[in-house]
């Protein structure tokens, strides 16, 4: 999971500099996946 966090992070990065408008959505997504695994691990 760790080596997976920088590749999403640099695909995210491109995706919001063609397309700024999925900045609302990208991070909106980030949030509900760091929400349900940091549930899971409880």
């Amino acid at each position: 999971m760790l080596i997976l966090q920088p590749i999403l992070a640099l695909v995210a990065g491109i995706l919001i500099l063609i397309i700024p408008r999925l900045l609302n959505y990208i991070v909106a997504i980030y949030l509900i996946i760091y929400g349900i695994l940091g549930l899971t691990r409880l």
